[in-house]
């Protein structure tokens, strides 16, 4: 049982430039959105970051929401929060899949996104998760997007010779097998 295991987490990053987050959650389960929420507001400000929160209908929204936000709102990173409980039918599975599925391929593109998404069989499981006194999942969704900035910000602007010109500036030439190969 996980309540059992001891976790490791990492401090949280410092910033020289402030960080501007974006919560998006889908408040299907209202008091286990709002602990959730707390949570992920709460690591913010521990690491200095602002937090704006918006609202989506469901959980499958969250990750269109953060990919418009991604490409046209002047965010740093994305904190996505929401809980599906399993109920009798494969819908259970569908949004859960779907939704990870939208994240991941968002963090893959290079977003900064911090997946807190609940997924869980019944109340009792979410409402653990969720409080921020407890596992405070919501905190750690923060602390994940936070990292992914950190190390955004650290690799930004370095390159691997990406373009025209190699990394030690000379031009490759096509060439036959009796010329130059370098200009």
């Amino acid at each position: 049982m996980a309540a059992n295991e001891t976790h490791h987490t990492l401090p949280l990053p410092t910033f020289s430039k402030p960080v501007r987050l974006l919560i998006v959650v889908a408040p299907y389960y209202r008091d286990i959105a709002d602990n959730l929420v707390a949570g992920a507001r709460a690591v913010a400000a521990q690491a200095g970051a602002t937090a704006e929160v918006i609202e989506v209908p469901g959980a499958l929204e969250v990750p269109s929401v953060i990919a418009t936000a991604a490409r046209i709102a002047d965010y740093d990173g994305f904190v996505a929060l929401g809980c599906i409980i399993r109920g009798e039918t494969t819908h259970y599975d569908t949004v859960c899949n779907d939704s990870s599925r939208g994240l991941m391929l968002l963090g893959l593109e290079g977003v900064a996104v911090g997946n807190g998404i609940l997924t869980v069989e019944n109340r009792d499981q979410a409402v653990v998760r969720a409080d921020p006194a407890g596992q405070n999942k919501g905190g750690g969704a923060a602390a994940a997007a936070l990292h992914l900035v950190a190390l955004s910000r650290k690799w930004a602007g370095q390159t691997k010779g990406i373009g025209f010109l190699p990394l030690d500036e000379t031009i490759r030439i096509a060439q036959d097998d009796k010329g130059p190969t370098r200009a």
